[in-house]
């Protein structure tokens, strides 16, 4: 049952808080944060909660998966794909008042990711309290091999096309993400301040998908090509 049904007057602050306590506690048990993800900053996705803004979650060390690897879906419950251009920091971030500028100049690179997102309530009939208590629904990252400098892409512009299964299932450009990634990751690093949280050199962030989420089962092969930026892949089991 979703949160939101057990009590209609949670708040997003409030789910923020829950959130934030179960990083407390996974950090406590030896997990470490390798980054932080921005979701919901497509129409799509938006449309797909009916909500008009983004959310977070963090991204942990047990939450990686190397290019070309293979998830078991024991370990998994309601999973979908997201394609998502990675920036990987050089430098801290610290809100409030972070421009895309801000974010291009502290970006060591951009990498090709597959975020694999899930939900633990029943066809995802959730609200935005709801997935920013879960972490922003954020399950693993697959992160492709091949790093482009900032200054050697267009993020706008820059395509993607996903494939299920050698099938055309998706297609997006970096546009689809606020205008531009950048702007997301500007987003989360002010919104992170409220939280005492700054973007530390040299994590990964994913600032959204630039199309809409691909449900996966057993069997399913999906790999993402984003132009010059190159490919990642997973498969599951």
């Amino acid at each position: 049952m979703p949160l939101t049904d057990r009590d209609d007057s949670l708040t997003v602050e409030d789910a923020y808080q829950i959130q934030l306590k179960i990083v407390k506690e996974k950090l406590a048990k030896g997990k470490k944060i390798i980054g932080k993800k921005v979701g919901l900053t497509s129409k799509a996705m938006q449309e797909m909660l009916k909500v008009d803004e983004p959310d977070y979650g963090h991204l942990f060390d047990n939450m990686q998966v190397l290019n070309g690897g293979v998830v078991n879906l024991d370990t998994l419950l309601l999973p979908k794909v997201e394609a998502e251009i990675g920036f990987v920091l050089t430098n801290d971030l610290e809100g409030p008042n972070v421009t895309y500028l801000d974010v291009l100049m502290a970006t060591k690179y951009v990498v090709p990711t597959i975020e694999i997102i899930d939900s633990r309530i029943a066809d995802w009939k959730i609200k935005l309290a709801d997935t920013i208590a879960d972490n922003g629904s954020s399950s693993k990252v697959v992160i492709g091999d091949n790093v482009t400098q900032i200054d050697q892409v267009d993020l706008r512009t820059n395509s993607m096309t996903l494939f299920k299964n050698n099938a055309l299932t998706a297609t997006g450009a970096g546009a689809a993400v606020l205008g531009h990634p950048a702007e997301a990751i500007a987003w989360l690093a002010n919104k992170l301040h409220t939280f005492g949280i700054t973007l530390k050199k040299g994590e990964l962030i994913l600032p959204g998908a630039l199309a809409g989420a691909v449900t996966v089962s057993a069997g399913d092969e999906v790999k993402a090509i984003f132009g010059s930026l190159g490919s990642v892949s997973v498969t599951f089991k």
